[in-house]
């Protein structure tokens, strides 16, 4: 598969950024694991704190990433106006991750290495996660990974801000599932969220009485889905889940429209669409279609006013929020609250420090688990409306508290 080869292609890369980053002088920030002692430091000399902003600004993924970007600027330009982290000003050093996953392990190596990062925050996709992964353990760095992904993953260098699959997907399928669902044509992106997600899709539909009645993929930045819409209209699904990723959404929706399908007669539930795709994509084509997240634009909470109004004026009134972007936003505060817990910016001391802290965040209150290093977050159905914005139609209530493997679903047995 392309992702195998990207991966390994990423390793090589790391393994050239490693013996070529500069060291320096400063704070150690890991702890010794099983490949050997942690190597990088953290500048901690000045009244600075460098963190690093490790997202997609070109390629496929722009579409997605450049707006979360934005978001983690904008926090960090608030803590610094509020006087900082510990008294030092937050210096964000951003890199282009470019859509490429031995990109973002090379750029990773880079804050880690030479900038002396003392975390960073970023990537999308799955795949740009588990490229820079072995690049943080080596390295006993910390990253912020801010959206919703598959599960099946914990690791003590990166806090997970977005949703895992039972915060997600789960409460999607059983959305669906109350409303009468009973066949599911699955379309996504061919890499490891997507085919992850629908293995554990297909394994609660066995479970529920659902039945597949397709399952297809493309390329990440595809254009090509007329044949994709035909087979899902032929196939006669009651609903279809929706895995795409990035501008591919773009094509989708335009050849789904052109085979005559509409949110009436075959609803889409996508959980890579939020608010600032429905932009990019056009509400022509996505009106009535479903959404699951657990924050939306029109999220009701003084905070979430808040943060839309301070979005808004720093990068344009017509700007829409998103959940990827909220979920930035709030991890600037989260490890601003984990460092001034510790009283330091040793990773070690920040991670000690993480278990039960909380933040009023635009979608509600979080709170860090400290044991798998996720968030107890809320489940949002959300509909997409005319004017582009989503509109919540179903919630979960209360934090759910995250479980990443799924051990608290029999239906999940085996999927790890």
């Amino acid at each position: 598969m392309p992702i195998a080869r990207g991966y390994r292609l990423a390793s090589c890369v790391l393994a050239l950024a490693t013996a070529a980053a500069l060291s320096g002088c400063g704070a150690r920030t890991g702890e010794e694991n099983g490949d050997g002692p942690a190597a990088a430091t953290i500048d901690t000399s000045g009244d600075t704190i460098k963190v690093g902003l490790l997202n997609s600004l070109s390629g496929t993924m722009a579409i997605s990433e450049v707006t979360v970007r934005d978001a983690l600027m904008l926090a960090i330009e608030e803590i610094n106006a509020d006087g900082g982290v510990l008294g030092k000003r937050v210096e964000p050093i951003g890199e282009d991750g470019a859509s490429d996953w031995p990109t973002f392990a090379e750029k990773a190596g880079k804050l880690i290495q030479q900038d002396q990062v003392a975390a960073v925050f970023g990537c999308w996709t799955s795949a740009s996660r588990k490229a820079v992964l072995p690049v943080f353990e080596q390295h006993g760095s910390l990253l912020f990974y801010p959206v919703q992904y598959e599960g099946l993953e914990q690791s003590p260098n990166i806090f997970y801000t977005g949703a895992t699959t039972n915060q997600q997907i789960v409460p999607a399928l059983d959305y669906l599932r109350e409303q009468g669902v009973s066949s599911l044509y699955l379309v996504g992106s061919d890499y490891v969220f997507p085919r992850t997600a629908n293995r554990i899709i297909s394994a609660y539909a066995q479970a529920h009485g659902i039945e597949i009645v397709g399952e297809d993929y493309a390329p990440l930045g595809s254009t090509e889905f007329a044949t994709i819409a035909n087979k899902v209209e032929a196939a006669g699904a009651d609903a279809v889940f929706n895995t795409l990723n990035g501008d591919s959404n773009v094509s989708f929706f335009k050849e789904y429209d052109a085979a005559g399908l509409t949110a009436d007669t075959m609803p889409v539930l996508s959980v890579s669409i939020a608010e600032e795709e429905v932009k990019g994509i056009g509400t022509q084509y996505l009106t009535g279609q479903l959404t699951s997240w657990n924050y939306y634009q029109t999220t009701d909470s003084p905070a979430n006013e808040d943060f839309v109004a301070a979005y808004q004026a720093a990068y344009g009134a017509d700007k829409p929020t998103s959940d990827p972007m909220e979920a930035a936003y709030t991890s600037v505060y989260l490890w601003k609250e984990m460092v001034e817990q510790a009283g330091s910016f040793e990773v070690a001391d920040v991670r000690a420090a993480a278990d039960g802290i909380t933040f009023d965040a635009p979608e509600g209150t979080v709170t860090v688990h400290g044991e798998t290093q996720h968030l107890y977050k809320t489940n949002r159905i959300g509909r997409i409306e005319a004017d582009g914005t989503i509109s919540e139609i179903w919630t979960s209530g209360e934090p759910i508290e995250p479980d990443p493997y799924l051990t608290g679903y029999d239906w999940a047995e085996g999927l790890s």
